[in-house]
C-alpha cells in the first residue's frame, strides 16, 4: 500500500464489510481530506502519491473507529451544516441535512425583516440552528435552551468559533413556567427529541450507540410531550404575530398539526421535507 489509491481500495474493501460502496469510498475521502489535506478532486490527480507512515498511522486509526461503526463526524470532532463546520462530539447530535432544510425555511421567510427579531431555540445541541440564523440574520436577538450542560459548552464554542452572539440558557423546557417571565419572542424553533423507542429497531447502531439518547428518544406513551410543551410555551411567549417552528418526527405529522390547531393556533402548515416526509411545521397564532 505505497500509493493513495492503493490504500483506497484497502480502507474501503475494509469498510464494505459494514457500508456499502458508495459510502465507504465518501468516507474515504473525509478522512483522506482530513489527514493528507487532498480533497475528493485532487485525489484524481494525486491518487499515485505515496502514503507516508505517519499518514497511514492516521488514517488506519479513523478506519478502526469506523468499523466500530463509530460517526465519522464524532471521529473527526466536526460536522458540516449549512456551509459552515461546526463541533460535535457525543454530548450533542450531529446535524442532519433536514435540520438544514428548517433553518433556510425560517432565513427565506425572516431575513428580510425589517425589524430586529427575537429568537429562542429549544433543545440547541451543538447550537446550529441558532448560530446559522444569527449569521443570516445578523440583527435578530438569538437566544438557545439545552437542558444538557455539555451540549450548552459545544454550543457556545461553537457561536465563539463562528463569530455569533448568542445567549445560551441551561435548562429544562419541561419547567418553563418556573424560568421565563415577561420574555415575549417573534421566533420559536426546536428540533426536540422525537424518536419512540419502536423506532429504534429500525436505526443504525452508529446513532444508538454514539449519539445522546437525551437529544433522541421521548418515551412511547407520549411521543409529542416536547410539541405540546413547546405548543403552551409558545402561547404564552410568542408574539401575536409570531413563527412557530419545529422539526418533527415524520409519523406524527397529522397528529402534531392537529394538537396545535387544539391549542388555538389558526394558522398550522404541515411541510415535507427533500425525501417527501412529513418534517416540519410552521404555526401562527
Amino acid at each position: 500500500m505505497n500509493s493513495l489509491q492503493q490504500y483506497e481500495l484497502y480502507f474501503t474493501a475494509q469498510l464494505t464489510k459494514i457500508y456499502d460502496l458508495e459510502e465507504a469510498k465518501s468516507l474515504f475521502f473525509l478522512a483522506l481530506e482530513e489527514v493528507t489535506g487532498i480533497n475528493r478532486m485532487q485525489y484524481a490527480v494525486r491518487n499515485t502519491e505515496a502514503v507516508t507512515e505517519e499518514q497511514k498511522i492516521q488514517l488506519d486509526r479513523i478506519l478502526q473507529e469506523l468499523l466500530r461503526r463509530k460517526p465519522i463526524q464524532h471521529i473527526l470532532k466536526k460536522a458540516d451544516f449549512y456551509g459552515e463546520i461546526f463541533e460535535v462530539n457525543e454530548f450533542v447530535l450531529i446535524p442532519r441535512p433536514e435540520t438544514e432544510e428548517l433553518v433556510h425555511l425560517i432565513i427565506g421567510h425572516h431575513r428580510s425583516s425589517a425589524v430586529p427579531l427575537k429568537i429562542i431555540d429549544i433543545g440547541t445541541g451543538s447550537g446550529c440552528i441558532p448560530v446559522i440564523l444569527k449569521k443570516h440574520m445578523p440583527s435578530a436577538h438569538v437566544s438557545a435552551l439545552d437542558i444538557s450542560k455539555e451540549a450548552i459548552a459545544v454550543a457556545k464554542r461553537n457561536a465563539k468559533k463562528l463569530g455569533t452572539d448568542i445567549h445560551f440558557v441551561n435548562a429544562d423546557i419541561l419547567e418553563w413556567e418556573y424560568l421565563f417571565t415577561e420574555q415575549l419572542y417573534d421566533i420559536i424553533v426546536s428540533n426536540p427529541p422525537y424518536i419512540t423507542p419502536k423506532e429504534k429497531e429500525d436505526m443504525h447502531s452508529n446513532v444508538l450507540e454514539f449519539e445522546p439518547h437525551l437529544a433522541l428518544f421521548v418515551e412511547e406513551s407520549t411521543p409529542l410531550l416536547f410539541y405540546e410543551t413547546i405548543a403552551s410555551f409558545a402561547l404564552v411567549h410568542l408574539k401575536p404575530s409570531g413563527d412557530l417552528y419545529f422539526e418533527i418526527n415524520q409519523y406524527y405529522g397529522p397528529e402534531t398539526a392537529n394538537m396545535l390547531r387544539k391549542k388555538g393556533f389558526s394558522t398550522v402548515e404541515l411541510i415535507k421535507d427533500m425525501h417527501g416526509a412529513d418534517r416540519m411545521i410552521h404555526a401562527r397564532r
